[in-house]
Parts: C-alpha cells; sequence; structure tokens
C-alpha cells in the first residue's frame, strides 16, 4: 500500500503532535526499547519541535491516518546527555543534525519508509547548512531474554546509507522496560555520516 509522506509544521503538526506521541508508545513498546511509554512525557519530549524553526517532523499518511513519523533537531537543540555523549570526540555539535527518532506500524514496514524518512531528514539538513547528521539507538545485551529469535539489526541499513558508529560516543538514558517496576539505565551508541 502507498503512503503519502508529507513534513508536517505549524497546525498541522500542533494538531498531529499526540499522534506521533501515540505512534512512539506503540513503537518503542518492541525491541529492543520495551519502552513502557507515558503521553505526558511524550508530549513534554515532542514540544522543541513545535517551536524550532530547524525542527523536521515527517508524517507517513495512509489516507488520513498517521502511521509513521520521523523527526529530527539539531543536535544542540536536544538533550544535553546526547551532546555529552560526543566529550572527547573532534566533531563540532554545531554541526551535527540530530535524525532522532523514526517509527512506523508493523504493517507499514519493509517498503521503503526507513529510505523516505533518512531522505527528507538529511535533505532538510542539508537546506539548513548541516555537514553531518547523526542518530543513536539502544545496544541491548545479546543474551537478552526479550530478544526475539528473529530480530534482525538494522546496522546493515545504517551502513548502506552512509553512517558509520562513532567509537565511544554512548548516550546514558534511563526509561522503565515494559513488565519492570522502575527505570534502568540503558547505553544508546550514536552513528554518524557526512551529508
Amino acid at each position: 500500500m502507498a503512503l503519502d509522506y508529507r513534513l508536517l509544521a505549524g497546525g498541522d503538526l500542533a494538531s498531529a503532535i499526540d499522534d506521533v506521541a501515540a505512534l512512539r508508545i506503540a513503537v518503542f513498546a518492541e525491541w529492543p526499547y520495551l519502552y513502557d511509554g507515558d503521553m505526558n512525557y511524550e508530549r513534554n519530549y515532542l514540544a522543541p519541535y513545535l517551536s524550532s524553526d530547524a525542527a523536521t517532523v515527517v508524517g507517513a499518511f495512509d489516507g488520513d491516518r498517521l502511521v509513521g513519523a520521523s523527526t529530527a533537531l539539531p543536535l544542540t537543540k536536544h538533550s544535553d546527555d546526547f551532546s555529552a555523549a560526543f566529550a572527547g570526540t573532534d566533531f563540532d555539535l554545531s554541526d551535527l543534525y540530530y535524525c532522532a527518532e523514526s517509527v512506523l506500524l508493523p504493517e507499514y514496514r519493509r517498503q521503503g519508509a526507513g529510505h523516505r524518512f533518512f531522505d527528507a531528514r538529511e535533505r532538510r539538513a542539508r537546506s539548513l547548512g548541516f555537514s553531518r547528521s547523526c542518530f543513536c539507538a539502544v545496544t541491548r545485551p545479546e543474551t537478552h531474554p526479550a530478544r526475539p529469535a528473529h530480530y534482525r539489526p538494522l546496522d546493515d541499513f545504517w551502513r548502506a546509507r552512509g553512517y558509520s558508529p562513532v567509537p565511544g560516543a554512548v548516550a546514558y538514558f534511563s526509561w522503565k522496560d515494559a513488565g519492570e517496576p522502575e527505570e534502568t539505565e540503558k547505553p544508546l551508541q550514536f552513528w554518524i555520516r557526512s551529508l
């Protein structure tokens, strides 16, 4: 099924923000994030996208229904914890455009949305004068009991798009895994490419 991809801004983004939040909760509940999401947290997390002229939010629509979304911001406009991951590297943080997340409902996967999301965010980064884009992904142990037997990491997809992991550039964030009583800290490895 063909999806309609749209850049969301202004009133369109404001009216879709709860749908983006709900998608994040639904998709990140899956492996490897196992996120036990909360709408209030999500609204606060997404608030900078409503106020930044340099933000990018791409929506994937099946008719009028938002079934996927992808976001990006300059790294310096995101959490200080993300910037801290680059301490000790030679990267100029003001030149990094952070591709925050891509979330897509399972029934719409493997139809090219991942490429469309990255294409749109990288194009936007170039138009804003950035020469590098980056993202981070959670790292879980191979032996984690919740790891699905059929799980295939996205490393090959990311490498094919020109991204590579930055040695030592790891952010640490805490969230509550589904079924767990409290938040625990997780490592998120940064990947980067030149635009």
